[in-house]
């Protein structure tokens, strides 16, 4: 990297993470996280447009690519969006990971190419282990990439469903665009001697460069999993965890799945997936220690009805979201309601959504009543702040009555005030990057 990228890179470092939230943490102070300026642009905050497009179709490609996440990247000659992502083919089986990269805002995307350290590794008996639910996050200290999802078994044909343990691994990008060995996140806990887990998780990464990661866990002798968040050192190199947060159980089917973590107005937050027709939330001030959680609910107080399916967070700046899938009346027999996606505002005080903000991110298509078989399903996505403009959601449609075929979407949630949470298009080249709150070009990319 030249050294105008490093100085704007550092430039966008300031005003990134180190925002207008401050937290008190393992006995320091820092700025980050999103904040408004002021209750008035707290409440003008508002999405002001949705589009919608395809990134890779079955019917071009004939091949469905699923679990797509994605992560801004800074380079030398503009911001670029990475996303891993992984083919589908059956129910919880899926091809080895890969990557594609846009650097036109997600106008077009390269053909995807697979992470050589994240492929199938023959087992005994004819199994493989494979990994899914790889999650990139570009983390600024190392400038890499850590793309962590875990492990995952198969025969000949599909998900094994006789599972030996399963953990965190993970493959690091370098600036040059190899990617490492596979690791895994070592972490010797009796309570998750049979899985631990951050798939499809969004995870927080702190000033210091440490990152904050929630795990789900369990045992064979125990049908629920807990939920806990661990911080870990990151040098580029090696995970390595260095604290053990609370455990957050709830006995109710599987227990806590897929939890992801924010952190937003001083406090860092968890959205839940659970299997009681509810989905949860939970508030922390240091993110290791959490107050009890309680089910997501409209600000009315009347609690929303969903059905285990992954919750993500969309931050920005002058206000929090959350995007997820729920019960409604176009959707009554939808397997798990996985359509449509939904976005609503989170109102911060009583961590509620806010009904009159709810917007459909992507649309049901079909007849969610008469036909649901042939109604894709989105239960898998991702969401990354794309630019000060636009934020994304990425989802892999999928439908098991069609052999899983479905094509891969982009949601560009547009804004009308700038997130300055999000990394701007040009940094990396000779965009100068100034205090937070400032408004940047609207489309300005790769610099120019």
């Amino acid at each position: 990297m030249s050294n105008e990228a490093s100085f704007h890179r550092r430039q966008w470092l300031s005003s990134a993470l180190i925002g207008s939230a401050g937290i008190a943490l393992g006995g320091w102070k820092k700025s980050f996280g999103g904040e408004p300026k002021s209750e008035k642009t707290a409440a003008d905050l508002r999405i002001t447009g949705i589009e919608r497009e395809t990134i890779f179709s079955y019917a071009k490609n004939g091949v469905t690519w699923f679990q797509p996440r994605v992560c801004m990247v800074p380079a030398a000659d503009g911001t670029f969006a990475l996303m891993t992502i992984q083919t589908t083919h059956g129910s919880d089986y899926y091809g080895p990971v890969h990557w594609s990269i846009s650097k036109n805002l997600g106008r077009s995307w390269t053909k995807p190419q697979p992470v050589p350290s994240l492929g199938r590794i023959p087992r005994d008996k004819g199994i493989e282990e494979g990994v899914c639910d790889v999650v990139p996050d570009y983390h600024p200290k190392t400038n890499t990439v850590l793309a962590i999802g875990h492990t995952v078994n198969y025969t000949q044909k599909g998900f094994f469903r006789n599972q030996p343990p399963r953990w965190p691994v993970y493959a690091i990008r370098s600036a040059d665009g190899s990617w490492s060995p596979q690791k895994k996140l070592q972490w010797d806990d009796p309570r998750a001697a049979d899985l631990y887990s951050c798939g499809c998780c969004q995870r927080v990464t702190l000033p210091d460069g440490d990152l904050l990661i929630p795990l789900y866990f369990g045992t064979k002798e125990r049908p629920d999993r807990s939920v806990t968040t661990v911080r870990c050192g990151y040098d580029g190199r090696t995970v390595t965890i260095k604290q053990v947060g609370d455990e957050i159980r709830h006995p109710k089917g599987r227990g806590m799945l897929e939890p992801s973590l924010v952190a937003w107005g001083g406090r860092f937050l968890l959205t839940l997936r659970a299997e009681d027709g509810r989905g949860y939330v939970a508030v922390s001030e240091d993110g290791l220690h959490w107050a009890e959680k309680k089910p997501w609910a409209w600000d009315d107080g009347t609690p929303l009805t969903m059905s285990t399916t992954q919750q993500h967070w969309l931050p920005h700046s002058d206000g929090l979201f959350l995007v997820y899938t729920r019960k409604a009346p176009q959707n009554v027999n939808v397997f798990r309601w996985r359509a449509p996606l939904y976005v609503a505002q989170v109102d911060i005080a009583s961590l509620r959504l806010i009904r009159a903000t709810e917007r459909i991110v992507l649309p049901l298509i079909g007849d969610g009543v008469k036909d649901p078989k042939n109604v894709p399903r989105m239960g898998n996505f991702g969401v990354v702040n794309a630019s000060p403009d636009e934020s994304w959601v990425v989802v892999g449609q999928c439908v098991p009555a069609r052999k899983f075929r479905g094509d891969t979407l982009l949601a560009r949630i547009e804004w009308n005030l700038p997130n300055r949470l999000a990394m701007p298009p040009g940094i990396g080249s000779r965009t100068l990057i100034t205090a937070p709150g400032r408004s940047f070009p609207r489309r300005f990319v790769g610099g120019g």
